[in-house]
């Protein structure tokens, strides 16, 4: 096994646990590897495999979900494929935001940088369609951050009353929402 296979089956132990509660043991069991595996993989211990976790979903979310945001065509439509995209990357939202697991406790200290980052692209992506859309900068700017919430929000609600619904509500309503001229 690589190190971007084993980052991607950690994904799962640190949306489940947090980076407090991935334990070796957990992050053994979820990759098969012994801890000298891991350490071979990833020398830096749990802070290198939080890392590539980053890492590995960051990527996939700049390909999946912000770069319909990036090509060209109509903001309603690359608003939909972001949609689309998020429906799948959490899993209809089911599946934490490893950006929320990673802003608590002691991985905030830890990961804040990156969490910011990846926070910001995705703002700045969304606020770039909203503009285009004929918003301008600070519109497009607090609408795409009421997104981000909103979509958040939705994650925490759909988990905590285990129902799909307000995820799948949000997503469906955010392209009007969104686009809506004052």
């Amino acid at each position: 096994m690589d190190k971007i296979e084993a980052s991607r089956r950690l994904v799962n132990v640190f949306r489940q646990y947090g980076y407090e509660g991935a334990t070796l043991s957990r992050i053994s069991k979820a990759t098969g590897l012994g801890r000298a595996s891991l350490y071979h993989h990833f020398p830096n211990g749990k802070q290198g495999m939080a890392e590539a976790v980053l890492e590995y979903v960051n990527q996939w979310f700049n390909e999946t979900v912000l770069n319909p945001l990036r090509v060209g065509g109509e903001p309603l439509e690359r608003i939909q494929a972001m949609n689309s995209s998020l429906k799948q990357f959490y899993n209809c939202g089911q599946d934490a935001c490893l950006l929320a697991v990673f802003s608590l406790g002691e991985s905030d200290d830890l990961f804040h940088k990156q969490v910011s980052q990846a926070l910001n692209a995705w703002i700045d992506s969304l606020a770039q369609v909203l503009q285009e859309a004929g918003l301008s900068e600070t519109q497009a700017r607090q609408r795409a951050e009421d997104a981000v919430m909103q979509i958040q929000g939705a994650l925490v609600l759909t988990r905590g009353l285990n129902s799909t619904l307000p995820f799948e509500r949000v997503l469906q309503e955010l392209p009007n929402r969104l686009l809506q001229i004052i």
